[in-house]
């Protein structure tokens, strides 16, 4: 049994090759986009719909095997790194994005000062600005 199989089954999930190769993919590293995950799945499989990914992404993240995204003005996207605090950067050119930390200490931004009686699990920080290939393309243009 592999890895990736244990994994899904210690999350009372079924092991299916579309949740395998959806997992693979996910391994590989970034945040992507369904589209992207979609295209690499069916280089893998014979044959699987954008639906099926879909649902196979909704029922990772449910079982904290995948972590969605939604950068303001960019789809959803999704990535693999689970199970700590880190947020992202995104870049306002090309949209590229990248894991952060969290910035101080184990997770400082767990305890807001109201919480209004919910029990807080999880915080999502994004950061805006520009990767080094849009400002030296900036540059370039002045």
């Amino acid at each position: 049994m592999s890895g990736a199989e244990e994994l899904l089954r210690s999350r009372g999930l079924r092991v299916t090759r579309p949740r395998l190769a959806v997992l693979d993919v996910l391994a590989g590293g970034g945040h992507l986009e369904v589209d992207e995950i979609t295209r690499r799945v069916r280089e893998r499989l014979d044959s699987v719909s954008t639906q099926a990914v879909y649902d196979v992404l909704g029922a990772l993240s449910r079982a904290g095997l995948s972590r969605r995204i939604e950068p303001a003005g960019s789809p959803a996207r999704y990535e693999a790194r689970v199970g700590d605090n880190h947020h992202h950067v995104v870049c306002r050119g090309c949209g590229e994005i990248a894991d952060i930390d969290c910035a101080v200490g184990s997770a400082p931004c767990l305890e807001p000062n109201a919480a209004h009686g919910f029990e807080v699990d999880e915080a999502e920080v994004t950061f805006w600005g520009l990767c080094p290939g849009c400002r030296a393309r900036r540059s370039a243009d002045v």
